[in-house]
């Protein structure tokens, strides 16, 4: 495990050498503007402009009046103001930073490295990319920035991060948003993100059946179709979002399908017998007239409006925290819930194994060779990673967005709670409130009032201790631009239509047969040199868990 707080003397006396040959930069005192100034031995950084001290974050020590990062966002939804709303004014103030953001897609990213024209600071959405994975001949590593510029960087960044991060050279090159380490897991510092959910109306009229055996949930399917003829008796998120719904992964975590054999290597969940006695569960759902053929083919608008009206009288769902709104909506129209039970169960006796982000979270954002003030790169990770950032970008600033009550908790200010209710788009144009997430983590939802809406809080408490990470089955798939990685695409695209037509199986035999295809199909796309990839890759996770 990497120690926190190496000393940056003795770093800096070894890599004189490797950081002028990584940077194109011969000469270790010249000055900056797109090149790493290596710190010498008496720790002052740039010829004066602070001077190093591994207790104090280097941006509270910076002297530089102003300065100014470019920053791509790999998504064009991203929000690109900077300094007109609470969290990023506050920002620009304590650092004396401006930032000018851009935003694209996988088109723009190529260009920059097409043209070598680089933004300071990048931020893509897949850590297992060929770009993620050759991060060492663009980016920084984070480590070098933080010898050299700002040792506090380690006492805020988590170890198993950047350890999970790192290249074959030993360093780590891009930091990820909501990355949740085992201590995060064990601590119950983050919540469960998936559920079965039944309508609270819908299951008090039905007599709160038990919905764990197969019986048991046809029965309880029946008996809402008899009851509430209007409603959808089970339903799922859509298919367009995610290939296989919430009837994917999201079910065989819900029924404790192994992650992996005993030997670490890889296990084909899709065809875990459990699971598939499950779908074939599904499928007689289907033709017992329970699942809705819409229901395979809305997209995520029409997915959300139908839960936001109570249409389902139960659902598998995913991304509970992200449907907290519609979730909210429906309470608010009717006066009633959805609330989570323990709905299909392991056949075999597993419990389940929920999954949340895990060590690879979501954001992954890089600093790279031709940044104009790497110094003041690595300061912005720091504050952001630090408590003071991460309370700032979640809650505000004191006085004016929230206030500490009795308890040391967070509670949002009156004014602005009812801006937030009546007009959200404004409260989230002008106080940017968990909006601005690069570095954000959801252990510091836990210290306010009013961390998630109503509407999800018993769901929430239903997944504690249901947890368990993931991190074995992260970034496994074949490398860019493989043959592994194109069957296995093919793969995936057929699995998710297959999973659909298992489903929607007129009988028996066309159930048996589709699933007979599929396995034809694995056999006809290499599948037997993809498991070898996966679990290449899966021992070698298993490795960095247990450093």
């Amino acid at each position: 495990m990497m120690k926190k707080g190496r000393r940056v003397v003795a770093f800096a006396m070894m890599s004189t050498i490797a950081v002028g040959t990584m940077t194109g930069c011969g000469d270790s005192k010249s000055s900056a503007g797109g090149k790493m100034v290596v710190t010498g031995e008496d720790g002052v950084v740039e010829d004066g402009r602070y001077t190093l001290d591994e207790n104090v974050p280097a941006w509270q020590l910076d002297t530089k009046e102003s300065s100014t990062l470019s920053w791509y966002v790999n998504a064009d939804w991203w929000n690109t103001e900077w300094g007109n709303d609470v969290v990023t004014k506050k920002i620009k103030e304590d650092m004396k930073l401006n930032v000018e953001f851009s935003v694209g897609d996988d088109t723009k990213l190529n260009t920059f490295f097409a043209s070598g024209d680089m933004p300071d600071i990048i931020t893509v959405f897949d850590a297992n990319s060929s770009i993620a994975q050759k991060a060492d001949t663009w980016a920084y590593s984070l480590q070098d920035l933080a010898d050299n510029y700002d040792p506090y960087f380690y006492k805020v960044a988590a170890e198993d991060t950047l350890n999970w991060f790192k290249l074959s050279d030993d360093k780590t090159y891009g930091y990820a948003n909501y990355s949740n380490t085992i201590a995060d897991y064990e601590n119950g510092d983050i919540e469960a993100s998936s559920a079965f959910v039944i309508r609270d109306d819908v299951y008090e009229a039905i007599g709160k059946p038990e919905m764990k055996t197969k019986e048991q949930f046809i029965a309880a399917l029946k008996d809402i179709k008899a009851k509430y003829p209007e409603l959808v008796p089970f339903g799922f998120n859509n298919f367009e979002t995610d290939g296989t719904s919430s009837l994917g992964d999201i079910l065989q975590d819900y029924i404790g399908v192994p992650l992996a054999d005993n030997d670490n290597s890889f296990y084909d969940r899709n065809l875990d017998e459990d699971y598939l006695s499950w779908v074939k569960t599904l499928n007689e759902a289907y033709r017992d007239g329970l699942i809705n053929d819409d229901s395979f083919t809305d997209d995520n608008t029409a997915w959300q409006e139908k839960l936001s009206i109570g249409k389902y009288g139960c659902v598998m769902m995913a991304g509970v925290p992200q449907q907290s709104g519609f979730l909210t909506q429906f309470t608010n129209d009717t006066g009633h819930k959805y609330i989570a039970i323990d709905g299909p169960a392991s056949t075999v006796g597993n419990e389940p194994k929920l999954n949340q982000a895990g060590l690879s979270g979501w954001m992954v954002t890089y600093i790279s060779k031709t940044c104009k003030d790497p110094a003041k790169a690595i300061q912005l990770y720091t504050y952001l990673l630090s408590d003071e950032g991460q309370i700032l970008t979640t809650y505000g600033v004191e006085g004016e967005t929230y206030t500490i009550n009795s308890d040391g908790l967070y509670e949002l200010t009156d004014e602005a709670k009812e801006l937030q209710l009546k007009d959200n788009d404004r409260f989230k144009k002008e106080m940017r409130l968990a909006e601005f997430i690069p570095f954000g983590h959801d252990k510091y939802r836990k210290l306010g009032v009013d961390a998630f809406p109503e509407s999800i809080v018993q769901i929430q408490e239903w997944g504690r201790g249901k947890l368990y990470h993931h991190y074995i089955l992260e970034n496994v798939d074949p490398d860019a631009g493989t043959a592994e990685a194109r069957a296995n695409a093919a793969i995936k695209t057929n699995w998710s239509s297959t999973l659909v037509s298992l489903i929607r199986a007129k009988d028996d035999a066309a159930f048996d047969s589709t699933l007979k295809a599929y396995k034809q199909f694995l056999d006809e796309n290499s599948w037997n040199d993809i498991v070898k990839v996966k679990t290449e890759k899966m021992k070698r996770n298993a490795e960095k868990i247990s450093e």
